[in-house]
């Protein structure tokens, strides 16, 4: 207990005396999820411009015309003489989308026959090519739905068909994001792998930060098996002491300032985190063993950040990814708190709906702790590595 005591007041001695370490631990939980947040805020874009190129010239065409500018998705801007001048315009960003409405349109329509409009986007911004899409795709819908129902009452005068209109009525809800909105799909997940990100490279960066300043005596720590798992422990509780506030703010503050959907427990989601924070911290720990500068993990971690977001499963779903790569996730424990913190947040899972994950979260916690006890034993404080970065320290002021 002792020796967890001092451990946990030199790593303290150690954060508030390195200013990147605190930016990791201060700064990038309040800035960055501020910043992502704002770049998708607001989160549906719309009046995307259109420029229509009309080339049947009837009535039903131009009532699809009018149809899809009473959209709040779309807005048509005006209508171009043919495809070459409507590139144009989409080439000099007066407009993000073509809508071609091909020759005969109407003509098939009266005919019985299924006629086409054509819809092109710009595809620099996936909000916009969602709401073209969203636009077309329900104005399409209603005009054939009108359609089809004079075609019914032509036959069944007075049929339901006239009150009802669509015969087929599909209402889509999103469920946990009922704006169907970009910021509140991917922010939730962002968060915590920014959480993970934070710990990693703070508690990384600590060790090298260690070799590098052996005058404070960060690293005489006796080299007994009992003193490096205890202090160990209190390097881990030192940064666990002082995340609290951040991931309070982050998990909880964060989607109340913007919005996000939040139906669940507070309590429960950071019960459910606590593991997830303590694998981070054991994760850390183990990538000290590498780090001999505190430079050393940006090599070492900063370039995986995308790789872990593909690997989350926000942008491809888990179960669809190959053996090796599905394995490799369950290697993250940003994997499963992304998951079980999204089920959470936005739809209301409860702790034990979660289970799965939760269990995963704290096997994970226990095995890097395993690993990073073994590591921390044979690599950070073996005694040919405490000499070497001892000579570094004392041939310094020489140089």
């Amino acid at each position: 207990m002792k020796n967890f005591i001092k451990s946990y007041i030199r790593e303290l001695k150690l954060i508030t005396h390195d200013m990147g370490i605190i930016l990791f631990l201060a700064f990038l939980p309040i800035a960055y999820p501020v910043v992502y947040s704002l770049i998708y805020n607001p989160e549906l874009v719309r009046n995307v411009k259109v420029v229509v190129v009309d080339n049947d010239h009837t009535a039903l065409s131009r009532e699809l015309v009018r149809n899809i500018d009473a959209t709040q998705e779309v807005e048509v801007i005006g209508f171009a003489a043919n495809m070459t001048e409507a590139k144009e315009a989409m080439h000099s960003h007066d407009c993000f989308g073509i809508l071609e409405i091909p020759a005969g349109f109407e003509r098939k329509v009266g005919r019985g026959e299924t006629s086409y409009a054509v819809a092109y986007c710009d595809m620099s911004l996936l909000l916009r090519y969602k709401g073209i899409l969203m636009a077309s795709t329900n104005v399409s819908q209603a005009m054939g739905a009108e359609l089809m129902t004079r075609s019914i009452n032509e036959i069944m005068p007075l049929a339901e068909t006239i009150a009802v209109g669509d015969p087929m009525q599909v209402n889509n809800v999103a469920m946990g994001n009922l704006e169907s909105g970009f910021d509140s799909f991917v922010m939730p997940g962002v968060l915590i792998l920014i959480l993970q990100q934070c710990l990693v490279l703070a508690v990384g960066m600590s060790g090298g930060a260690k070799r590098e300043r052996m005058s404070l005596g960060l690293m005489a720590l006796p080299r007994s098996t009992g003193a490096i798992f205890s202090g160990m422990l209190g390097e881990g509780f030192a940064y666990l002491t002082i995340i609290i506030l951040p991931c309070i703010y982050m998990l909880h503050y964060v989607p109340l300032m913007f919005s996000f959907p939040m139906a669940g427990n507070p309590f429960h989601i950071m019960v459910f985190i606590l593991p997830m924070i303590i694998a981070s911290i054991a994760l850390g720990l183990c990538f000290q063993g590498a780090c001999r500068e505190r430079e050393s993990v940006f090599m070492l971690w900063v370039v995986t950040s995308v790789a872990f977001l593909f690997l989350s499963g926000l942008t491809w779903p888990r179960y669809a990814m190959p053996g090796f790569w599905h394995f490799l996730s369950d290697l993250v424990p940003a994997t499963f708190g992304v998951e079980g913190f999204i089920r959470m947040n936005t739809n209301g899972a409860t702790l034990p709906q979660v289970g799965h994950d939760y269990l995963s979260l704290w096997i994970l916690a226990a095995g890097y702790t395993v690993l990073a006890f073994i590591i921390q034993k044979f690599v950070v404080y073996r005694k040919s590595n405490l000499n070497t970065a001892q000579r570094a320290v004392t041939t310094q002021p020489e140089q």
